[in-house]
């Protein structure tokens, strides 16, 4: 018997801050941009909860040059003075100690409330930054102390006099740790926003010093500068912008005894909800008791009234919790003294009090609001009418798909050529766009996991369109009963028939509109296939290029240049030859024969070197070729769909396939100049 080698020489026990940068994921979510961004998000939290407290007005970041970020407020200030039991300075301690903060003890603390509970954020940045720099500016002095991988350089030091007060924090994240340390402006832009409209009165600064800006923040300005006194209402309004709104936003707050809430809400003409939910400040993502209080009350609220005005008959059916959120913005934000969030990224809120707390602030006022502006509430009641009168005919219409998808059985859509694997977590599907590009992926595909479903045209954009029309598309309900999880009220993620989803459109505008028109469907009807990573876009590519019997494959024209100057073609007379080529067969019909054999012979001289083919579209590739560059799972390239943040995703989809004209002008207008390569 081989000897027992686990003995007490196997245990390792991690101090200070180790276990931080043994699994960082633990304590960021990440170490992904997600992660990265999270660090100045912890440290931008601690600010706020100055402010929130009510000694601070001012938070300003900046993103320096070599790369570290700094978060400074004009707030009290990190203790300074010796901990009684530690014997070292409070702001060592704050920095590189795991649950050390002034967060645990209520209103002795100095908070009433905060977002920063668990004593780990500052020290978990630290731990992960290759250099941490903290200035504290108390009582005329400014304190300072350098860190490490969060150890500290040297013992806290005095710098010299000042009149400010407040912290200021430098960190510089590891490489060691993070998949990337390039921060983006636009997503630390978009959070600092959101802090702004929370804490009304503040004013948060974000500067942008780094002389080489990464490609995509360098069309956004330098500074920006936050500052709302309408608070949540002015955040609804900011979500609805592009929106056709039904009114004014409802705002109302109260203190309860457990703890304070604040609601704003506005109905639009859209049929799509976006409900954000807060807890002191932090955005719960996944919700919690506070948000599933609001929809509770908001469902009896407007039964409520729509009953006491008898616009809902006494043999009528009450409205659905889907109907009263039909169109429906709102913002829920509650701060209280003992917040219990599940992780340290905090995105649910566990407080059961909070639920019946917010429940009875949404019955009181709302109630109130709506007696008081009888004219807006009917026209509430009307558009939640609407709603249900649509989700009648969608059951009707969903029932039918869900039907035929069980009839049908095994096999399901007839244009579908689906995989002999049964193994979901093996199966991928191929939405391509035209029977043409479907035959080609038919034939080159590998039948045993990859199945192909055509789609004729372009589908119906759900942006414009309620349930009851959308399940009345074939195509769309095709898609549907392929997954195999339904839709609506019935839908089952752990039904999915396909662990990845591959969009694979033609690279023109055509495919790009169709890409757009699926991407919609899917934000908008099956976010959990986003956020579980099973939505994918495939990259064929645009070149073919051969010499001789090498052939390459380009996906760009950039990268088409590169391969021709590696093989020491002339770029622009190979492109000449690349014109020749593609034209020759069409305008064979037009021109006289002599002329067409005479340019078919140049581009056959001409080739005889190097011959680039562009492919107009997936049908144009043989099935072998499909397979080599877009489909075989050792040589393709894909683009994973991902959801960093919802609520710009939102924006960008109500703009670009909304009913509003406006919003969708200005944004061709405003990115025209920066288009690539535009297919006319």
């Amino acid at each position: 018997m081989a000897k027992d080698t686990y003995s007490a020489q196997q245990i390792q026990v991690l101090e200070g801050l180790e276990p931080v940068r043994k699994r960082p994921g633990m304590y960021i979510g990440s170490t992904d941009a997600r992660g990265l961004h999270h660090c100045v998000y912890e440290i931008v939290d601690n600010s706020i909860d100055e402010a929130m407290a009510g000694h601070a007005n001012h938070v300003t970041v900046m993103l320096c040059d070599d790369g570290s970020v700094s978060v400074e407020d004009n707030g009290r200030g990190i203790p300074v003075d010796m901990h009684p039991k530690m014997k070292k300075p409070a702001l060592e301690i704050v920095l590189t100690t795991l649950h050390a903060g002034g967060k645990f003890g209520g209103d002795e603390s100095g908070y009433k409330v905060s977002g920063g509970l668990h004593g780990v954020g500052s020290s978990v940045v630290n731990a992960l930054s290759i250099h941490m720099r903290a200035e504290v500016y108390r009582e005329g002095t400014i304190y300072m102390q350098e860190y490490s991988r969060g150890v500290p350089k040297a013992d806290m030091k005095t710098i010299g006099k000042t009149e400010k007060r407040g912290t200021k924090i430098f960190f510089t994240p590891d490489d060691d740790i993070f998949d990337t340390t390039i921060f983006s402006l636009e997503m630390i832009m978009t959070r600092l926003r959101q802090q702004s409209y929370l804490t009304r009165g503040i004013t948060v600064s974000l500067l942008d010093e780094r002389k080489d800006r990464p490609e995509e923040d360098r069309k956004l300005p330098r500074l920006y500068r936050f500052h709302f006194e309408g608070g949540i209402s002015a955040y609804v309004s900011h979500l609805n912008q592009s929106k056709e709104p039904i009114g004014s936003p409802i705002w109302f707050e109260k203190d309860t005894t457990d703890g304070f809430v604040e609601v704003a809400l506005q109905y639009s003409q859209s049929f799509q909800e976006h409900v954000v939910s807060f807890a002191n400040n932090i955005h719960t993502i996944e919700g919690g008791h506070h948000l599933t209080g609001f929809k509770a009350a908001l469902t009896r609220t407007i039964n409520a009234y729509a009953r006491t005005q008898g616009i809902l008959k006494e043999k009528e059916e009450n409205l659905t919790a889907d109907d009263v959120r039909e169109g429906l913005t709102a913002v829920i934000s509650v701060r209280l003294k003992e917040p219990q969030f599940e992780g340290q990224t905090k995105a649910k809120l566990g407080n059961a009090e909070m639920k019946s707390a917010v429940e009875t602030v949404v019955n009181e006022k709302l109630a109130e609001y709506m007696e008081e502006h009888p004219g807006e509430a009917k026209d509430i009641v009307a558009k939640c009418l609407l709603a249900a009168r649509a989700r009648m005919a969608a059951r009707a219409a969903r029932d039918s798909v869900i039907r035929k998808g069980a009839l049908e059985g095994m096999t399901l859509p007839g244009k579908l050529a689906d995989c002999s694997s049964k193994d979901p977590k093996q199966c991928e599907i191929f939405i391509v766009e035209g029977d043409s590009a479907g035959g080609s992926a038919k034939q080159g595909r590998n039948r045993e996991f990859q199945a192909i479903l055509p789609l004729r045209g372009k589908i119906l954009n759900v942006e414009q369109a309620r349930l009851d029309k959308m399940l009345a598309n074939n195509e769309i309900k095709a898609l549907i009963i392929a997954l195999g999880i339904g839709i609506g009220e019935v839908k089952d993620l752990t039904r999915l028939r396909y662990d990845r989803i591959v969009i694979m459109t033609d690279a023109d505008v055509d495919g790009a509109h169709i890409r757009t028109l699926l991407l919609t469907l899917f934000f908008r009807y099956f976010p959990e296939l986003l956020e579980g990573g099973h939505l994918y876009i495939a990259q064929p590519p645009l070149f073919k290029i051969q010499k001789g019997k090498d052939v390459r494959y380009a996906f760009s024209d950039e990268e088409r240049n590169r391969v021709l100057e590696e093989w020491g073609a002339d770029v622009k007379e190979v492109q000449l030859d690349e014109e020749l080529i593609e034209g020759s067969s069409a305008e064979a019909e037009t021109e006289g024969e002599e002329e067409t054999e005479e340019k078919a012979a140049k581009a056959t001289k001409s080739s005889s070197r190097v011959n680039v083919q562009r492919y107009k579209g997936l049908g144009e590739m043989n099935p072998d070729q499909l397979w080599e560059t877009t489909m075989d799972p050792e040589k393709r390239i894909m683009f994973r769909v991902t959801m960093d943040d919802a609520e710009a995703a939102d924006a960008t989809f109500t703009t670009l396939m909304g009913n509003e004209v406006a919003p969708r002008r200005k944004f061709i207008q405003t990115r025209a100049k920066t288009v690539k390569n535009l297919d006319i």
